[in-house]
């Protein structure tokens, strides 16, 4: 076979995301260098949590999730460097590509989707100067504050009962009156893409 062939068999087996930046992800083997921040804040910005099923004017976007698990973060970390502070922001990045799907939908799917948001989510680390792999006390300080988001979300926002949050997502994180009210009223997909891009330009250093 020759080279030209060997490349279009190889292309032919991967699986492309066209971004509004014009980047090209392949979902399978994706390359940091395909990457933009752009395109990750437009499109959290326009995924819903909850599918959808909060109350407010506008969904409540995986883009202001990432910023009060960011929030939260901060408030049981504040000596946390900046390093972590990024990674809980592109916590949940992949989503920009693979969207949202609640956690009973992911076990059904079983291993698949979890291979390629790992995948993604490692050339996003990497493309922004982090490990493709997070160190094991960034990975459970990640997960205690997507908890206490979760929690919060889920009382404020998705008719949850404080006892069945606490059940499933732990203690209520108890921010400051004036951030809860901020980061806990849903914004519009602009507001949201502006103000993740606005964080992440004072985190990415």
């Amino acid at each position: 076979m020759t080279q030209s062939k060997v490349r279009a068999a190889k292309a032919d087996t991967r699986v492309w995301q066209r971004m509004l930046s014009g980047r090209r992800l392949d979902l399978v083997d994706p390359s940091p260098l395909d990457i933009e921040i752009a395109d990750i804040a437009h499109g959290l910005a326009r995924v819903a949590r909850w599918n959808g099923q909060t109350g407010g004017t506008h969904i409540f976007s995986v883009a202001q999730h990432t910023l009060l698990v960011e929030a939260v973060l901060r408030q049981a970390l504040p000596r946390a460097g900046q390093s972590l502070r990024l990674a809980a922001l592109l916590h949940d990045a992949p989503e920009y590509v693979i969207g949202d799907m609640i956690s009973p939908f992911k076990a059904v799917i079983g291993g698949s989707y979890k291979t390629v948001e790992k995948r993604l989510l490692g050339a996003i680390h990497v493309r922004f100067g982090l490990p493709a792999v997070l160190p094991e006390d960034f990975t459970q300080a990640i997960k205690a504050a997507d908890r206490g988001a979760a929690y919060l979300e889920a009382t404020r926002l998705a008719g949850f009962s404080e006892s069945e949050a606490k059940r499933l997502f732990g203690r209520d994180p108890a921010l400051p009156a004036a951030t809860e009210q901020d980061y806990l009223t849903p914004w519009s997909a602009g507001k949201a893409g502006k103000r993740f891009l606005t964080r992440f330009e004072t985190l990415h250093v």
